[in-house]
């Protein structure tokens, strides 16, 4: 198969369309992932899920930890995830305020796992919402290696 030159199609910016649960009981949890991709390397900064929505910025580990972070921490969000340890995060700060600046954010939440190294996505996204010019309230919620909030 020849490659076409354009990167992978798996990186393209998508909107994911979800219908209304209207409280219905069901045996499988629901996801609310609103868009893709996810990866901060990957989002592209002017894509329209982004627009006037508020960001959850999430460390790669909070998902598996958090049996409930969809419902709890995702739900009606766009959502960057990245790791600040494993990742090359040298353009982060740059991109999230990229991010930040030019699509009105109203809020941000940032979540990380408790262990020390997780503190650096912290650090980033207040560098971040600083440099964006913008005041833009921040939450940060810190999830314990048990999946508890702490």
């Amino acid at each position: 198969m020849a490659h076409s030159g354009c990167g992978c199609s798996g990186s393209m910016a998508k909107v994911i369309e979800r219908p209304a649960n209207n409280g219905g009981c069901s045996t499988t949890a629901v996801s609310e992932l609103r868009q893709w991709p996810v990866q901060l390397h990957l989002v592209p900064p002017t894509a329209p899920y982004f627009k006037n929505a508020d960001i959850l910025v999430c460390a790669d580990c909070v998902a598996f930890a958090m049996g409930s972070m969809h419902q709890e921490l995702l739900k009606d969000k766009a959502l960057a995830i990245a790791c600040p340890k494993l990742d090359d995060t040298s353009s982060y700060v740059d991109k999230l305020a990229t991010i930040f600046s030019t699509n009105e954010t109203p809020r941000v939440t940032v979540a990380i796992m408790e262990v020390p190294c997780c503190k650096g996505l912290d650090i980033m996204v207040k560098e971040a919402i600083q440099k964006s010019g913008r005041d833009i309230p921040l939450e940060t919620v810190i999830v314990g290696i048990d999946g508890s909030r702490r």
